[in-house]
């Protein structure tokens, strides 16, 4: 029985045949690679398909509440520090803090020890939205990877573990 084909193994044949006196091409890596990539691509189009139906909450805001509660800092930081963890910058974490506040999702207070800090936090109702969030979205990541069984998920994190460590090396 023949091995089932995908859309990235016609683009690698493409790129094969294209490159075909090419030593250098290395179709498994270029597959590999491009595999990864719509398989990330297809997740952030349904985080964002969930999103773009919800009234309460926008992808861009969920990231930020995100990035709050699961940053180093004690379920507290500065605009600063929350831009910089969302790669954002200070003047979008405003509009998006601005929003969040609005909402009663996070609370933005001074500092007692230094009025010129501002302290963002959660409210419980920013806990709970995200929460809800989170789980949605472990739905939909674990949906996305539906296809391999358990072993095949240690497997396939045991070779991606050593790629990313030779990586960091």
């Amino acid at each position: 029985m023949a091995e089932e084909r995908d859309s990235v193994d016609q683009h690698v044949a493409r790129w094969a045949a294209f490159w075909k006196d090419e030593p250098a091409f290395a179709p498994e890596v270029e597959g590999a690679l491009v595999r990864m990539s719509y398989i990330q691509r297809e997740i952030r189009r349904a985080d964002a398909a969930a999103f773009a139906e919800s009234k309460e909450l926008t992808f861009e805001d969920y990231k930020t509440l995100h990035v709050l509660m699961v940053q180093p800092w004690p379920v507290e930081a500065t605009p600063a520090q929350l831009a910089e963890a969302s790669n954002v910058t200070r003047a979008a974490m405003t509009s998006r803090l601005d929003r969040l506040v609005t909402a009663e999702l996070v609370t933005r207070q001074h500092d007692d020890a230094d009025r010129r800090r501002v302290i963002i936090r959660p409210t419980a109702a920013g806990r709970a939205a995200w929460n809800k969030y989170i789980f949605e979205g472990m739905a939909r990541d674990q949906k996305a990877l539906g296809a391999l069984s358990h072993e095949e998920l240690v497997q396939l994190n045991a070779l991606l573990r050593k790629v990313l460590l030779d990586l960091e090396s």
